[in-house]
């Protein structure tokens, strides 16, 4: 009888230190992690390297994202406005530097927003898989997917500037590559103009029979009229015709990435291709385009220079 108790008080004391755990884990996932930095008084964007934070969400106080810009002394409104997204490293200062140059030469106003993320690593959901679900796999309302956010700096940027501009272009790298195509696929009414992906690490097939991130099976994307309005949208594949390492960056190698190619120039080949074929099975208009840099691998500094040609057109 003794030995039952025991055994008894053992399986509660362990089922209740589970629980806690999990109970303070999520409590942290959900309420400290995405606080962010601290909101900054409402102001114009400067000209040169300037930056600002608002809570990313319209309905939530509950996390805040930082945004850098550059804008160019003779940018004016109407003038472009391009959205730069970051990689793994969530290092979006970096990545504006490299765009200070091409701006000034293009006269675009650079807007690089900072998915800012300690443990990135481990939690690609927030970031370039959309945030359409939680850490935990629940779905997550439109209303705070990270690409809903990409819009809310659009329309805070046109309010506060008095900007008058309907359209954005956006350029991603890497895991900025995967956030570009999905929110091409998934949220096709962004105010997108051109969309650069460029070097991807993996892809979100046309396909209903996967599940999310690797397929559509359990988003709200259906094949018409959702990715019928996807392609339509104006999206270039770019890719570095020596992005064949996969020791380069951070390369997933599950067995469904996997399935997609052995390395990224692979897989983003048979992406488009993937696309491809499904709008000429539904007899879709089709808006998308390949381009392979020569000489180039993962590399966001030469991509970026490479993608100046299709943000022009």
């Amino acid at each position: 009888m003794k030995k039952t108790f025991k055994a008894l008080k053992k399986i509660i004391l362990y089922t209740f230190s589970i629980l806690l755990f999990l109970s303070i884990t999520g409590y942290v996932y959900l309420y400290v992690l995405p606080k962010g930095p601290k909101i900054t008084a409402t102001q114009k964007i400067n000209n040169g390297i300037d930056f600002f934070v608002i809570y990313a969400h319209k309905e939530s106080e509950r996390k805040s994202i930082k945004v850098w810009t550059y804008k160019p002394e003779n940018w004016n409104d109407k003038d472009k406005i391009v959205f730069v997204m970051h990689g793994g490293g969530r290092n979006a200062d970096d990545y504006l530097n490299a765009w200070v140059e091409l701006a000034d030469m293009n006269n675009l106003l650079i807007v690089a927003p900072e998915f800012e993320n300690k443990f990135s690593k481990y939690t690609t959901n927030d970031y370039q898989e959309g945030n359409l679900f939680s850490f935990f796999g629940t779905k997550n309302p439109k209303s705070e997917w990270a690409y809903t956010v990409v819009e809310n700096i659009f329309d805070h940027i046109k309010s506060v500037n008095g900007i008058t501009n309907s359209h954005y272009d956006i350029f991603g790298h890497s895991a900025g590559g995967q956030f570009v195509h999905r929110m091409i696929m998934i949220m096709p009414e962004s105010r997108i103009r051109t969309a650069i992906s460029a070097n991807s690490g993996f892809y979100t097939f046309p396909d209903e029979n996967l599940e999310f991130p690797y397929g559509i099976s359990n988003t709200d994307v259906n094949l018409n009229p959702d990715l019928k309005k996807a392609y339509e949208k104006k999206l270039v594949l770019l890719l570095g015709e020596l992005d064949n390492d996969p020791s380069l960056g951070t390369f997933r190698t599950t067995e469904l990435a996997m399935v997609q190619g052995k390395h990224r120039l692979e897989r983003g080949t048979n992406f488009f291709n993937a696309n491809k074929k499904t709008s000429g099975q539904n007899e879709w208009a089709f808006n998308w385009t390949i381009d392979t840099v020569k000489n180039v691998g993962h590399n966001y500094r030469k991509m970026s220079e490479n993608s100046i040609e299709w943000i022009k057109n």
